[in-house]
């Protein structure tokens, strides 16, 4: 004889079991996984751009929100970096360069993985997150780079044994050119699998993060810190030979804008320093042109490729049911637009990056034209993840409206500072000022209206019909963000 109200109690306790196994999922923290990219333009197929492959970004930008008008607010990736994690803009004094350190610059300031441990998150930073490996390090749980803990023969610490190999060539002609030289070429292809390259090694990282994470009781705020597509285009040849020399077409606006002025034709030194490439004052010819470009699409699906594995890994674990994604860039890249290569300049391509977020339960997927800038990241991630204690003064805003409403309109205008060159840009324009110390003196200015000049070939600040535009954002930009162009306090370095 079966005892009934033995059962029923046995199926009350099994029900009362999953009411709270519901309830406890129901406030369980998010897991975060940022994929933070270096160098990557919105030159993707999820971007409508079909001539790049890049299958398994365009599956996340299918799963989530995809912003058209992302920005940096610096196009350098130590400050870009800085500006983002801490929400905080750049100043006169404040994330200035590649050189730029969070503890330097803002050694009050409460980061973004910081605020993330202190709310119980496990926080793992593998590969390049911070541009130093030694900056703010007590942020993390665990900081991991390919190589950089290592034993090396000189005794090195982690961070200069880290700036002494991570160009990382496979050939050996390659890399002893880079040993002899501390240079090496812009580009290699090479016969090796996806997980030789720093990058192939850093995914593998990742991956058995998540297989160690998944039996973990914590949420977790894991990065994958990609170096590609950063100088130099190295990649495995199985993702160059996806993309035919023949097809590979030169920017045509790839002179200055006209009536830009000299001042603001900023050069990058940066594509100098390797041994293929010639000199600051000799022309990047055509023929070297093509190769940087063909090699450059190569890394974006080298990257892709192991983003592929990471997702798919995530998948595998069931972590993906509760995990936000989030791809995200630096900053953008010029590949020859305007003349100039590399980033750091003032035009949109050196600003804009993409931006792509899928979150557990997201009300709506598609497409986002709202205008949204970096240090908006970091109260998105507050609003998203229930984050407590969040700093009172940050210089972004959450986002996360604009994800359960895609039809929502963004910001108005963002800042964007590179040097003492200082944009704002709308919807429509793009407007820069270069400024001296005395910052009521514009020594060079630009204006590009991005209704009739997306390429921003004709600089327009100059003609009358333009006035009141330039006028407005002149005075936008001396009101609003007075603080971002003041000259540095005295005895302010940086």
């Amino acid at each position: 004889m079966f005892n009934m109200s033995r059962i029923a109690g046995i199926l009350l306790a099994l029900s009362f079991m999953t009411l709270l196994q519901s309830c406890n999922k129901e406030h369980e923290k998010p897991n975060v996984l940022l994929l933070y990219m270096d160098d990557l333009r919105p030159e993707l197929g999820c971007y409508e751009q079909s001539h790049i492959h890049s299958p398994n970004i365009d599956a996340l930008a299918a799963k989530g929100v995809k912003f058209t008008n992302a920005y940096c607010n610096v196009a350098v990736c130590g400050a870009s970096r800085a500006s983002m994690l801490t929400g905080l803009r750049p100043t006169r004094h404040r994330f200035r360069d590649y050189k730029t350190f969070v503890q330097e610059d803002a050694p009050n300031a409460v980061t973004l993985p910081q605020l993330f441990k202190e709310n119980g998150y496990i926080c793992i930073s593998n590969g390049k997150i911070y541009h130093h490996l030694d900056d703010r390090m007590d942020d993390w749980d665990e900081v991991w780079r390919p190589y950089a803990f290592d034993e090396n023969p000189e005794g090195l610490k982690p961070t200069d044994w880290w700036q002494s190999l991570w160009r990382d060539y496979l050939d050996s002609d390659n890399a002893k050119l880079y040993a002899d030289t501390d240079r090496g070429p812009s580009y290699e292809k090479a016969n090796v699998a996806d997980s030789a390259y720093i990058d192939g090694l850093m995914t593998q990282k990742v991956m058995r993060d998540l297989e160690k994470l998944k039996s973990s009781n914590q949420p977790f705020f894991l990065t994958a810190g990609f170096i590609s597509p950063h100088l130099p285009f190295n990649a495995p040849a199985r993702h160059w030979d996806k993309y035919e020399r023949e097809q590979i077409q030169l920017p045509i606006n790839n002179q200055p804008a006209q009536s830009e002025p000299k001042a603001l034709q900023l050069p990058s030194f940066e594509i100098r320093q390797y041994t293929d490439i010639p000199p600051i004052d000799e022309v990047i010819s055509d023929e070297k042109a093509t190769s940087l470009i063909h090699a450059y699409f190569a890394t974006v699906s080298y990257v892709d490729a192991l983003i592929g594995q990471i997702m798919a890994k995530l998948k595998e674990l069931d972590l993906d049911e509760n995990t936000i994604v989030v791809l995200v860039s630096d900053h953008g890249y010029n590949l020859q637009e305007h003349g100039q290569w590399a980033k750091w300049t003032y035009h949109t391509t050196s600003a804009r990056v993409p931006l792509i977020i899928s979150a557990p339960n997201m009300k709506q997927r598609g497409q986002s034209q709202a205008m949204v800038e970096l240090v908006d990241m970091y109260p998105t991630m507050v609003e998203l993840c229930g984050l407590h204690t969040a700093p009172n003064k940050l210089d972004g805003r959450s986002i996360v409206p604009l994800l359960n409403d895609q039809e929502k309109s963004g910001k108005e205008h963002v800042l964007i500072n590179n040097r003492t060159a200082y944009t704002i840009k709308t919807i429509r324009y793009s407007y820069t000022e270069l400024l001296g110390e005395d910052i009521d003196k514009v020594m060079a200015r630009a204006l590009y209206d991005h209704s009739v000049d997306k390429l921003e070939e004709r600089n327009v600040a100059e003609l009358n019909e333009y006035s009141q535009i330039v006028d407005s954002l002149h005075a936008l930009l001396h009101s609003e963000y007075q603080e971002n162009i003041a000259p540095s306090p005295v005895g302010v370095v940086k």
